[in-house]
């Protein structure tokens, strides 16, 4: 009696899991960093600085029926910035709370605060190596075709709080709400996106809170045969922000090849359109990458794009690769060669676009499948142009390096 019971109850259990699904994971990956001239040149005789900052989370994902679901708890820090007697950590978020109607396979919309990442995560990415990364309060409908095409719906509105009184007029989510739609569809060996996004941001001290309108629009293009992959995407922007006209372009081409099966090599060319520095016209000509994961492009040195850059002299960035992995084990080095887009001027005279070379290298070891181990090297060989432009000393030994251990169990 006491085994049928036993029977019933597992079938009764198996029978539960099967209608519904729950995971719990976690992540805790703490990095140390060495900041001697990163982001911007340091100057003349400076210190860099050293710090671990530490990212803690805990992932809760549901599935029952038409409903998914999922929250993620996030506790991002410096190690020593909270006291050790501290009663108190005022350093939690909810990095991810949303919800999604599941009315098939093929349809959703999920509601709430969720990661948006598209393509290369050039225009819209999770900034996933910023501790805190990135998540937006949006509504997004998912569509997904039985040729396998897929579109995306977007939609968000944010406002300071429910009175919607404001002191400075500006949603502290840097935009007051977006609209887009995302197309991704697989021809052969062709893949190709379309991007069309609408961004709204308040006009700054406008008691009237104004809200001007401006749009990023284009698409990106993948092909692989064998061992070669090739891939290029244009953007352009145009509308009006903050009374000012909006006019800007963007463009990349990248070729890799795969030498052996461990060593692989890649050829690649990024435009981002900038303004002339005597251009006295309040036009801004200098493409905005708004949603992407900038640390991923033009340098890890972060001197282009990541809180900076913007409305200026835009960039072309030439650069190569190498990559070796096998096993468990992988190596990278890019090195790249940035030039200003447009003239930079000091007084009557023109300075040189070239701004510097930046060398990056890491290291990465995966030592269980729960557990990985990174690092980096990066040095800055700054030009006048690039000191005249930032400030600084480009003479100095601006560089950075960085170690980091990655820890992601599933709990259950």
């Amino acid at each position: 009696m006491r085994n049928k019971l036993l029977l019933v109850i597992l079938l009764c259990a198996q029978a539960t899991l099967v209608a519904q699904q729950f995971n719990l994971t976690a992540e805790l990956r703490p990095r140390f960093e060495n900041k001697h001239g990163f982001q911007t040149l340091l100057n003349t005789g400076a210190k860099g600085t050293n710090f671990i900052s530490q990212r803690t989370r805990l992932n809760f994902f549901f599935t029952q029926d038409q409903l998914a679901f999922k929250i993620a708890l996030q506790n991002v820090r410096v190690w020593g910035d909270v006291s050790t007697l501290s009663a108190s950590d005022n350093l939690n978020s909810l990095h991810e709370a949303w919800a999604a109607i599941v009315f098939s396979d093929q349809l959703k919309l999920q509601l709430g605060r969720q990661e948006i990442v598209y393509d290369d995560s050039r225009i819209f990415g999770n900034v996933g190596w910023a501790q805190q990364a990135r998540s937006h309060d949006a509504a997004i409908a998912k569509k997904r075709f039985n040729n396998g095409d897929q579109l995306d719906v977007g939609f968000a509105l944010n406002a300071d709080s429910q009175s919607g009184v404001s002191t400075n007029y500006s949603n502290i989510a840097g935009y007051k709400t977006f609209q887009y739609a995302w197309y991704h569809f697989k021809r052969n060996r062709i893949h190709m996106s379309l991007l069309a996004l609408n961004t709204g941001v308040e006009l700054l001290f406008d008691p009237n809170k104004t809200i001007q309108y401006s749009q990023t629009f284009g698409g990106r293009i993948q092909y692989q045969k064998g061992k070669l992959s090739l891939d290029g995407a244009s953007y352009f922007q145009t509308g009006t922000l903050q009374n000012n006209t909006v006019s800007a372009q963007y463009f990349t081409g990248n070729i890799y090849y795969q030498l052996s099966d461990v060593y692989s090599i890649a050829l690649g060319v990024e435009s981002l359109s900038g303004k002339d520095s005597n251009d006295t016209s309040t036009d801004m000509k200098s493409f905005n990458p708004i949603f992407g994961t900038n640390h991923k492009f033009n340098g890890w040195m972060d001197y282009f794009y990541v809180g900076n850059h913007s409305n200026s002299v835009g960039l072309l960035d030439l650069y190569a690769s190498i990559s070796y992995q096998k096993n468990k084990f992988s190596a990278k080095i890019v090195p790249h060669f940035f030039s200003a887009a447009e003239d930079m001027y000091n007084g009557n005279f023109i300075l040189s676009r070239n701004l510097g070379t930046e060398i990056d290298t890491s290291v990465g070891y995966k030592f269980s499948n729960d557990i990985a181990f990174s690092g980096g090297y990066s040095k800055m060989f700054g030009s006048k142009s690039l000191e005249f432009l930032k400030g600084g000393d480009h003479k100095e030994n601006n560089s950075w390096l960085w170690f980091m251990v990655v820890f992601k169990p599933t709990l259950f």
